[in-house]
């Protein structure tokens, strides 16, 4: 036994002896020390990285560079509209029973569209045409036994004017048979489908709710415009035949060339604006009616003397900003910003002619931002 516990005493630890200075982990120290280090340094390159703001800037340019031929002293939102555009209806009450279209489809003038239950129609027109048919073998009869001296020329007249009311309508009940194919007014894509086979259509709008009042909507591509709501105060602004950009919310780096065709004379008393109607002088198949657009009405430069020519140069509107009764703007140096008092010499609907304290090839933040101070640095989008 006494053999046992010795080995067992030889695997215990003794903790009574202080423990010396080569036991201690010196190395962990500095394991630590770096561990604190890099730390804050991550820290502190977050930190940094959340103060910092993106800006969006704005190159600035000298009047001979910017918009030569035209200046856009406007802009406006509006629609994409068709000028013809049509939901093609029967001209009377029946049920479908052939639609032959589907949306999307291009159709030619003349074009059938759907066809309706016609039976009717057809047997009405089939007895109108026996009808016809009697009375002209009777006014056949008639005449023969008139040139005889055997018929009266009352009777002769009388079996005449049969025939010619028969005729009469015979026309009639051909032109609703024919009234039950639904043809397409003029060319152009099919939009909307409204029908089905064994629904019931109607000219006018049924009571119950059942009856559809149209086979499909057609418009005509080639009648697209744009129609915008200009302020009334700027109206003075818009002018016939006046050159246009068109932007299109789905395209808007894409600039359609386009013009004034009228304004409309009269204004919207609850928003007190004006419609006008532009065209687009582009057609392309991008373009769809409903879509969202934007214009710019531009405004031609005339070819000036060396007199006449304009200093300075032009930066957005949005860029200047009032700070202590003087002009400032907020100019990218580096990556600080750095406010800088300018001179304005004129303004237009969206940009600023400058002739003092700018000069072309400088950036500046395009909207002006009061969050932003001097010598604070950003980022540029």
């Amino acid at each position: 036994m006494s053999d046992r516990e010795n080995l067992l005493n030889n695997l215990k630890i003794d903790r009574s002896a202080a423990p010396s200075e080569e036991d201690l982990p010196s190395n962990r120290l500095y394991m630590l020390g770096a561990a604190v280090l890099l730390v804050s340094f991550f820290w502190w390159l977050f930190l940094s990285d959340d103060e910092l703001k993106e800006v969006t800037t704005f190159t600035v340019k000298s009047l001979q560079m910017s918009d030569s031929s035209a200046t856009s002293i406007l802009d406006a939102s509006g629609y994409v509209v068709a000028r013809r555009r049509a939901t093609v209806s029967s001209k009377m009450t029946g049920k479908v029973m052939k639609v032959f279209i589907e949306e999307g489809m291009q159709v030619e003038e003349g074009q059938i569209l759907a066809q309706l239950d016609d039976s009717t129609m057809v047997a009405d027109l089939n007895y109108s045409q026996s009808q016809l048919n009697e009375a002209k073998r009777v006014f056949n009869r008639t005449r023969e036994l008139a040139k005889e001296e055997l018929a009266s020329q009352a009777s002769l007249d009388s079996a005449r004017a049969a025939v010619e009311g028969l005729e009469a309508l015979n026309a009639v009940r051909k032109q609703v048979v024919q009234d039950m194919k639904i043809l397409a007014p003029f060319s152009g894509v099919v939009v909307y489908k409204a029908a089905q086979p064994g629904e019931m259509i109607s000219p006018v709008s049924a009571g119950g709710g059942f009856t559809n009042t149209g086979i499909c909507t057609i418009v005509d591509m080639d009648s697209l415009e744009v129609e915008v709501d200009v302020n009334e105060a700027f109206i003075n602004r818009v002018k016939p035949g006046q050159p246009v950009i068109t932007n299109l919310n789905a395209y808007p780096k894409w600039d359609i060339p386009s013009e004034v065709i009228a304004i409309i004379p009269t204004a919207d008393r609850n928003k007190a604006t004006v419609k006008v109607r532009i065209a687009l002088l582009e057609k392309d198949e991008r373009v769809l009616p409903d879509m969202g657009s934007r214009v710019s009405f531009l405004k031609k430069v005339e070819t000036q003397s060396r007199e006449e020519v304009k200093e300075g140069v032009m930066i957005p509107l949005a860029a200047l900003a009032i700070l202590e009764d003087q002009s400032t703007v907020q100019v990218i140096d580096g990556s600080q910003i750095k406010l800088t008092r300018v001179k304005v010499a004129e303004e237009t609907a969206n940009y600023a002619r400058i002739i003092e304290g700018l000069s072309s090839g400088m950036t500046v933040v395009a909207k002006f931002d009061k969050e932003l101070e001097n010598n604070q640095k950003v980022i540029i989008k």
